[in-house]
């Protein structure tokens, strides 16, 4: 008896080892009135206003992270939420360390990050502004 080798189907095999795509969210944001800084030691302030859309069914939990993106191993904080129907997330409802570079201008990137009630994340989005 002979046995044929038969070419193993790895489209097939990745489709069920696939995991469902996340869903589309968007996000903006502006600096507000926070206190200017360019020393490269940040203020704690209340959080900027931002605008969410496209948040998933099912989400019980937003954080909200901020990354300097030309210092990113800086931990500038952010703050997890509830969100509201319209996506508006008001200034004042968590506090993180502000941007403050010391030299020139920066890119900072907000990142929001939706999440079920078990913590699974169901959608993300990201927005980037320089400062100051």
């Amino acid at each position: 008896m002979r046995l044929v080798k038969k070419p193993l189907r790895i489209a097939a095999i990745l489709g069920v080892l696939a995991t469902p795509a996340l869903a589309d969210m968007e996000m903006e944001f502006s600096w507000g009135d926070i206190p200017r800084c360019t020393s490269g030691r940040p203020n704690t302030v209340s959080n900027p206003e931002f605008v969410v859309s496209g948040v998933p069914n099912g989400t019980a939990t937003v954080e909200f992270r901020l990354k300097d993106l030309n210092v990113p191993s800086y931990n500038h904080g952010g703050g997890k939420l509830r969100m509201s129907a319209d996506g508006k997330v008001p200034s004042g409802l968590f506090k993180y360390k502000s941007p403050c570079p010391p030299n020139g201008s920066h890119t900072y990137q907000w990142k929001a990050t939706a999440r079920d009630a078990s913590g699974k994340v169901l959608a993300t989005a990201k927005a980037e502004r320089t400062y100051p």
